[in-house]
C-alpha cells in the first residue's frame, strides 16, 4: 500500500525558514511527478509547486523565488525549502505524487508563521 507522509511543519517567525519533507513508502515502482499544495484557514487548497520527470519544476507566482522543490530518489523523498516566510504562508501543506500511475495525497503538515 502506497503512503505519503509529510513532516517538518511548525511555528516560525516572519522572515524565517522551514524545510518540509514527504516520504513515499510502500510498493513504489515509479514516481512520475510530485508536488506541494496548501490550504490556508477559510480558503480552498491551492497549488504551490510541482516537479516533473524532465527535472523541471513549476511554481505558483506568489512564491516569488522564496520556495524551492527538491527530491532524493534514493530515499523516495521530496522536499520544499521555504525561505522568507510571511504570515499569509500559514496553512496546512500537502504533498501529492503520481505513484505507479495513480495519484496519492499525504495528510498534511501545519505551518504557522507568527511573531
Amino acid at each position: 500500500q502506497v503512503q505519503l507522509v509529510e513532516s517538518g511543519g511548525g511555528l516560525v517567525q516572519p522572515g524565517g525558514s522551514l524545510r518540509l519533507s514527504c516520504v513515499v513508502s510502500g510498493s513504489v515502482l515509479s514516481v512520475s511527478s510530485a508536488g506541494w499544495y496548501r490550504q490556508a484557514p477559510g480558503k480552498q487548497r491551492e497549488y504551490v509547486a510541482r516537479n516533473y520527470g524532465t527535472g523541471t519544476t513549476n511554481y505558483a507566482d506568489f512564491v516569488k523565488g522564496r520556495f524551492t522543490f527538491s527530491r532524493d530518489n534514493a530515499k523516495n523523498t521530496v522536499y520544499l525549502q521555504m525561505n522568507s516566510l510571511k504570515p499569509e504562508d500559514t496553512a496546512v501543506y500537502y504533498c501529492n505524487g503520481l505513484v505507479n500511475g495513480r495519484s496519492y495525497w499525504g495528510k498534511g503538515t501545519l505551518v504557522t508563521v507568527s511573531s
